[in-house]
C-alpha cells in the first residue's frame, strides 16, 4: 500500500519539470531518490552504532592472542 505526500517547490522549477514531463517520470524519480537517501542514512546509522560498540569494547592485554593460540595448539 502506498501513501501520498506533498511538498512545495518554486514555480520556476515546476515549469521546468512540466517541460520535461514527457521524458521524465517525476514520481518514479523522486521515489527512487527518497529510497536511496533512506538507505544511505540507515547505513550511516548502522556504522555509527557499530563504531559505538567497537569503542565500548575493552582492549585485550598484550599477549592475549598469542596465549589463546598457544592454548588452542596445546589442547590437541
Amino acid at each position: 500500500m502506498s501513501v501520498v505526500i506533498s511538498f512545495r517547490i518554486p514555480k520556476e522549477l515546476k515549469r521546468k519539470m512540466d517541460e520535461l514531463c514527457g521524458l521524465i517520470n517525476w514520481s518514479e524519480e523522486i521515489r527512487r531518490f527518497i529510497e536511496k537517501r533512506v538507505r544511505e542514512y540507515e547505513q550511516l546509522r548502522a556504522i555509527e552504532e557499530l563504531e559505538e560498540i567497537i569503542r565500548s569494547i575493552s582492549i585485550a592485554p598484550k599477549g592475549t592472542a598469542m596465549r589463546y593460540v598457544k592454548e588452542d595448539r596445546d589442547s590437541h
